[in-house]
């Protein structure tokens, strides 16, 4: 982190501004709605502790479904300026390896004062948006709210009982109503994301382990299924952030939009394509790239992942621009959306602590808090920041695959061929799921080619893993 500009600690003067914070904001005003008594939940991974939205579902008398989304009120004890800020700001991020959280905020803050914890009342900002029965969205608004945690689920859970697989997670059945809730909720993600898909919106497999650990000790890695529950909160989330971009637009506010721009490498995307007997057209299209994605998963769902991959890599990293009113503004390729503003994960990305100050500004007429030249600037720093955090991200997801396999020297292996090209040969192995260089008997293998392996060397430090053939 700190060879790339990140700070991993926090500075005494952070500290100084913790010690005065005494507790969540208690702020009150006439455009802060009481919203408490709704059945609001929350869905995120298990062990979270930094809960930014929670969700909630209305059905109306038209058939028509209104879903509020209540975002976290980070700004609220995080003013612009202090050193809590400063840090947010250097950072933008959290970063989130195997070995250690470092987050943007100070854990009190980002897991207790300004997280939507369950049996909590919270300040938030609310996005309401109305869908109609294909899941197009008629009507939406934001305003401020107090909000309550009814029931703090997990995806794994949910997605289960949603699948059939499992029973109703125990935080859900104990509040009355809260399985209609998940129900109508998912009835309306499912909608969004068939409409998404229709308009071109990719679905990639990516394999990105998790390490697991028993005290100090790597014992297995753990790779998290794309379920029901995560496209739940997936859509939602897309929509949100859809929701305020407009509504800052609206306003005649600039803002900061997330985008990824059309692949300027397309070309090397068709050449992957006529490699596996299919032809894409000559200029960039999203639908079609989406219908050869899903032709592949059902053909060769084993080497989906690697083509997953392969097609991410090509389309560049997704970055952060200004957005002016009036602009025709650049579209998010990867979702099939225009007019995306970071604005759902405050707690944990500085962009959309940016965009809730903006919103705040916004919702009663007064200046925008940024100038042109400061967002400018921070699209810039924002998307610089998050680059090099996934980039440490990976080298120690890369480390504690190769701290896993260290005490397994001479163990073979079932592999398949990952990469090849003049500057190596890349294998993954299946069981555990992590991806090496292979140093001897490379001659002849092609991308997709399967092959039995065994682990001939690690290097912890610089998460090398090295095998050789043995057919």
């Amino acid at each position: 982190m700190i060879d790339r500009g990140l700070e991993p600690e926090f500075s005494p003067e952070v500290e100084k501004e913790m010690a005065q914070i005494s507790g969540p904001s208690t702020e009150s005003s006439p455009d802060i709605r009481d919203l408490t008594q709704l059945l609001w939940c929350s869905i995120d991974n298990d062990d979270s502790r930094d809960l930014d939205q929670l969700s909630v579902s209305e059905t109306l008398a038209s058939g028509e479904v209104k879903i509020l989304v209540a975002i976290a009120d980070v700004d609220a004890l995080v003013k612009k300026g202090t050193a809590i800020d400063d840090h947010a700001h250097t950072n933008t991020t959290s970063v989130y390896t195997a070995a250690r959280i470092f987050p943007m905020l100070p854990e009190r803050l980002s897991t207790d004062l300004t997280s939507l914890n369950a049996n909590e009342k919270r300040l938030s900002m609310v996005t309401e948006m109305v869908f109609n029965a294909d899941g197009a969205m008629v009507s939406t608004t934001a305003y401020r709210a107090l909000v309550f945690n009814h029931a703090k689920l997990a995806y794994d859970s949910v997605a289960a009982w949603l699948e059939g697989k499992g029973e109703l997670p125990a935080p859900a059945a104990a509040v009355r109503g809260m399985d209609a809730q998940l129900r109508t909720q998912d009835a309306v993600a499912q909608k969004l994301r068939a409409r998404r898909r229709e308009q071109g919106a990719l679905e990639f497999e990516t394999i990105q382990p998790k390490a697991v650990f028993e005290g100090d000790q790597v014992v297995g890695l753990d790779v998290q299924a794309h379920n029901r529950a995560r496209q739940l909160i997936e859509e939602f989330m897309i929509a949100t952030n859809q929701a305020t971009a407009r509504f800052l637009t609206d306003k005649g506010f600039a803002s900061l939009h997330r985008v990824v721009r059309s692949p300027e490498r397309w070309l090397k995307i068709v050449d992957v394509a006529k490699t596996l007997g299919e032809a894409l057209p000559p200029e960039p299209d999203s639908r079609a790239l989406e219908e050869f994605l899903v032709r592949r998963r059902a053909a060769d769902p084993v080497r989906f992942p690697d083509l997953s991959l392969t097609i991410v890599k090509l389309m560049g990293a997704g970055e952060y621009v200004i957005d002016k009113p009036g602009s025709t503004g650049i579209s998010h390729f990867g979702l099939a959306v225009r007019d995306y503003a970071h604005s759902t994960a405050p707690n944990r990305r500085f962009p959309d602590l940016v965009t809730s100050r903006l919103m705040k500004a916004a919702m009663v007429g007064a200046p925008s808090p940024y100038s042109d030249v400061e967002l400018t600037q921070l699209a810039t720093h924002c998307s610089q920041q998050e680059d090099d955090a996934n980039k440490v991200e990976r080298q120690v997801r890369k480390s504690a695959a190769a701290l896993l396999l260290a005490s397994r020297m001479g163990a073979r292996f079932d592999a398949i061929v990952t990469g090849a090209s003049d500057k190596g040969v890349w294998v993954r192995v299946f069981s555990p799921p992590v991806e090496g260089r292979l140093v001897q008997g490379f001659d002849g293998l092609r991308v997709g080619n399967k092959l039995h392996v065994e682990l001939v060397g690690v290097n912890v430090l610089k998460g090398f893993i090295d095998f050789v053939r043995r057919d």
